[in-house]
């Protein structure tokens, strides 16, 4: 929405709004899109190189690393993460302050607000290190940056339960209840995956056994996806708010 008009000579400031739940919803969906797109492309156009291992032996579905690693899939997929990237941290800071706001001065939920912060910005900082740097490029370095993705957000999810957990106790409004609900079951789901694709991991890794990397490349996309749908609980929890830029110029003498 755009406001903005000129009275008697003086420009009011021009004011832009944006949903809230809107602007998750699309820093959800880039990232989506983004990795849908380049599995695609990779299994249609790319599925010998994005379906090979040292094993050498049959796979059906490429892993997302090797999917963002070929071209134009790499390119595709560094337009939407950092397209992504800042309003993720905008997202990040808008719990902060919300939490700071109802955690002023309890303990241990003031001092668990700041370390959500901190691993919800190591978190989008180990997805752009993944992500610029591939594993066709520098594997050691791609690989660290997916062990801080994974990590991080593990631990950011689970200290968002925490808090969201002593939010629902004292709340009267349905919307706190449900966010923390499917909070909780996105994050048990998001583990689970996690441990099933480490574990294919590493059968792929010292049985080499055909199909291992198969479900190990399926668990990780799911793996992502219930990142994505935890994040996507934001729209719950700040539904009735707004992103307000405001544009002045100021009035000159001459």
């Amino acid at each position: 929405m755009l406001q903005g008009s000129s009275v008697l000579g003086h420009e009011r400031p021009l004011v832009i709004r944006f949903s809230f739940g809107a602007c998750v919803l699309a820093t959800v969906c880039l990232p989506l899109l983004g990795l849908i797109t380049c599995v695609f492309i990779s299994s249609v156009f790319h599925f010998e190189d994005a379906t090979g291992t040292h094993c050498q032996v049959p796979n059906y579905l490429p892993s997302i690393s090797a999917s963002i690693s070929l071209s134009p899939e790499c390119h595709i997929w560094r337009f939407c993460i950092g397209l992504h990237s800042a309003p993720r941290l905008l997202v990040a800071f808008t719990y902060f302050r919300f939490y700071k706001t109802r955690f002023a001065t309890k303990f241990p939920e003031s001092p668990l607000s700041c370390l959500n912060l901190a691993f919800s910005i190591s978190e989008n900082l180990g997805l752009l290190l993944l992500t610029y740097v591939s594993s066709s490029e520098t594997y050691l370095v791609h690989s660290e940056g997916f062990v801080l993705f994974i990590v991080s957000s593990l631990i950011h999810m689970l200290i968002t339960c925490r808090l969201w957990k002593s939010i629902k106790k004292y709340s009267l409004c349905p919307e706190d209840v449900k966010s923390h609900h499917w909070k909780v079951r996105f994050s048990l789901l998001n583990i689970c995956f996690c441990a099933f694709a480490g574990y294919f991991f590493w059968k792929h890794n010292i049985y080499c056994e055909s199909g291992s990397y198969t479900f190990f490349a399926l668990f990780e996309y799911l793996v992502v996806f219930s990142n994505m749908a935890f994040h996507l609980t934001a729209i719950w929890d700040f539904k009735s708010r707004e992103i307000v830029v405001i544009s002045s110029s100021e009035d000159k003498a001459f």
